[in-house]
């Protein structure tokens, strides 16, 4: 029998997956709010039984880092953990631990949906000074997408080159693919894993139907076990009481609610995450970013040219119909995506409560914040573009390879 979930871990209860009247649906694969409404976080937090992340965590972040919190921590994109109180016990003790985090290679090109996550664990890595591995589910977007194995391979490689362009320290930082890494004692965890998850829950937490095929059904596991050291014996060789921290967006809690539940059955520790919320497309929160519309995110090969044309264009504005109107009533913050997208990347906190305050009143107007928008992004881009076009094949092999990591904790 299943051991009862504990700290909030709600496991069994359909969380993952859909249900017939379900208000919103949030899983790896699809986020969906009811009638195109926006993401209920709080009643996300209450449904998966996790943490908000409230401010005295931040505030003692920066107390044991030394350093100011991070943007995405001090404004509330990373807003829900679990146990991340606990990661920070152990640091304080004098102890470490390591990141984990990932990314499906589905596209040539990442937005900056996708950036998220590997600027946030990159300030991790640098504030605690500990190890990261990163793992290329290359074989979830070949079941996934329906791309052949080699394609998978190629875009996983290519995006690979983008995350070690947010400037990972390689003597800290292993990147692995799938394809190329399974085995061992990584595939040993994998089978421990699945002989604890019946069907029956893997269909209640990830929604999984019986036209799905085989190969979703088993890959859980997979992105399970980076969770544990002993699945790194070239990095964690005799650790298999280091903790781990996953950042990472909402969406992939199911995949570790399964993780957490089964960790202390098979005698390991139980990782712990901290949890960002999404990163709204330019047409506003209720919409989606798709590949299949270019106009609905910014990607990090983008000129600056597309960038202002697109901000200017299909950024969904809370502006008035008009500037008399504008003037009267104020922006509505609640709705702007250009304010909301400074709000992730404009790092001066005085800069962006102005712009809050003066676009909120009307005394500014939506073409002043959305040129603001167009310069923060794309200095963004065109740093980002500066650091891609230096990776070469050679610096994701020195990446990618089964090695030791010389500073892993120093």
């Amino acid at each position: 029998m299943a051991e009862e979930p504990k700290n909030g871990d709600a496991v069994g209860s359909g969380v993952g997956g859909r249900e017939a009247e379900e208000e919103q649906v949030v899983n790896p694969w699809e986020v969906t709010a009811k009638d195109g409404g926006k993401i209920d976080y709080d009643k996300l937090i209450e449904k998966f039984g996790c943490q908000r992340l409230e401010e005295p965590l931040v505030r003692r972040v920066e107390r044991l880092t030394g350093r100011h919190a991070h943007v995405f921590l001090r404004r509330g994109v990373f807003f829900a953990h679990r146990d991340f109180n606990e990661i920070l016990d152990v640091y304080e003790r004098g102890e470490k631990f390591y990141l984990y985090t990932g990314r499906g290679p589905s596209s040539e090109a990442l937005h900056f949906g996708h950036l998220v996550p590997f600027m946030f664990t990159k300030y991790l890595q640098d504030a605690f000074k500990v190890p990261l591995v990163i793992q290329l589910t290359d074989d979830e977007k070949c079941m996934w997408k329906n791309l052949t194995v080699e394609e998978s391979k190629r875009l996983a490689r290519e995006n690979a080159k983008d995350i070690i362009a947010c400037g990972f320290d390689i003597t800290r930082t292993f990147i692995f693919s799938d394809f190329n890494y399974v085995g061992g004692a990584f595939y040993e965890n994998m089978v421990k894993v699945a002989k604890c998850v019946t069907f029956n829950k893997v269909v209640g937490i990830f929604g999984f139907t019986n036209e799905d095929h085989i190969g979703k059904i088993s890959f859980p596991p997979v992105q399970a076990v980076p969770s544990f050291p002993s699945s790194f014996p070239h990095l964690f060789s005799g650790k298999d009481n280091l903790r781990c921290l996953i950042p990472c967006a909402i969406d992939q809690d199911p995949y570790f609610r399964m993780t957490r539940d089964v960790a202390p059955r098979i005698g390991y520790q139980k990782p712990a995450l901290i949890e960002s919320s999404f990163f709204p497309a330019l047409q506003g929160e209720t919409g989606k970013m798709s590949a299949s519309d270019p106009n609905s995110a910014i990607y990090v090969t983008d000129s600056s040219k597309d960038i202002k044309n697109k901000v200017n264009r299909y950024a969904f504005s809370g502006g008035q119909d008009s500037i008399e109107n504008h003037r009267k009533y104020g922006a509505n913050l609640e709705v702007d995506i250009p304010v909301k997208y400074l709000g992730f990347f404009l790092e001066d906190d005085a800069e962006l409560d102005h712009i809050r305050k003066e676009y909120g009143a009307g005394r500014m107007l939506t073409g002043e914040v959305k040129k603001r928008l167009i310069e923060v992004l794309s200095e963004l881009v065109e740093r980002h573009q500066r650091a891609r076009a230096s990776v070469t094949d050679e610096m994701v092999d020195a990446f990618m390879a089964v090695r030791p990591l010389p500073h892993m904790f120093s």
